[in-house]
């Protein structure tokens, strides 16, 4: 592909582009283009899929039985001091 240089980026384009590169650990050439991409809507190779094979279990849970499930994962999620010394 073909180099393209820009000339007399202003400072605060030029520190939002270090930045979103450093955030990413990316390069700056990565992150320009990313930032392009993102703002001409062309993702090349992201193509996002939507999934709805779970669709129907979404929300299907009471309040009573969200709840009880709580209660039965509550030890699941309790931290055992004496194995973190």
């Amino acid at each position: 592909m073909r180099a393209i240089t820009l000339r007399n980026i202003p400072t605060a384009i030029q520190k939002a582009i270090q930045k979103k590169a450093a955030q990413k650990q990316i390069s700056v050439n990565r992150a320009v283009l990313e930032l392009l991409q993102e703002r001409v809507g062309v993702l090349e190779g992201r193509k996002k899929t939507l999934h709805h094979d779970l669709d129907d279990l979404a929300g299907s849970w009471s309040a009573r039985e969200a709840k009880a499930f709580e209660k039965r994962i509550e030890l699941a999620r309790r931290i055992d001091p004496s194995l973190w010394p």
